[in-house]
């Protein structure tokens, strides 16, 4: 499937989705502003294709003193996670907002993870290959680390931790995407994300 047919493949069904799953959507909108002061919704600039900059949605997890657009990691028993985004984060829910940065065009459904500046800025030349394609909402380097919290929790410095190891085992993994790449390979990639979230 070339880039163009790829873009409208990954809007369209990025814009069902949101249709569907909008009555889902405004109950967790409604947790989440009932529960703890602030935004519903978390905006982060990440690094897109071709090193464009965007600003991503998320539903926000932590408190909002805590949920900075900084380049943090956020270990397994951060305190400044709230009760209601312990759960988003388990199944995975808090990342639905990015299917507006899919219906954008800023994302795909399938893709590398996209990375802060500050973090991207780490990269070494061949890394940043990585930046040749969108980002995506499933991924190897998403998938293969559904349990970084608990990685992170067992360092006493979460954040230089993963950024000098887990960040590019990270990129390798996404790194091996771009050699894999077609639709049937994205398919069978979103069929194991769901999976996965439903075990963990």
């Amino acid at each position: 499937m070339n880039e163009a047919l790829r873009n409208v493949f990954d809007r369209s069904v990025a814009a069902v989705a949101l249709v569907l799953l909008s009555p889902v959507l405004l109950v967790i909108s409604i947790l989440v502003k009932a529960t703890s002061p602030g935004p519903v919704l978390f905006r982060q600039v990440r690094v897109g294709k071709d090193g464009r900059p965007f600003s991503i949605c998320k539903f926000r997890t932590m408190t909002h003193t805590g949920a900075t657009g900084s380049a943090e990691v956020s270990p397994l028993g951060d305190p400044r996670v709230t009760r209601v985004g312990r759960v988003l984060r388990g199944w995975y829910l808090d990342e639905l907002p990015q299917l507006l940065n899919v219906v954008r065009g800023d994302m795909g459904l399938v893709g590398p993870r996209p990375e802060t500046p500050e973090f991207v800025a780490l990269y070494s030349e061949d890394e940043r290959r990585v930046l040749s394609v969108r980002p995506g909402l499933a991924g190897p380097s998403t998938l293969g680390f559904m349990n970084e919290a608990e990685r992170l929790a067992g360092h006493a410095d979460p954040n230089a931790h993963y950024r000098d190891v887990l960040l590019h085992e990270r990129v390798r993994l996404d790194l091996s995407y771009l050699e894999q790449r077609s639709f049937g390979y994205d398919l069978r990639l979103l069929c194991r994300q769901v999976i996965a979230i439903a075990r963990h």
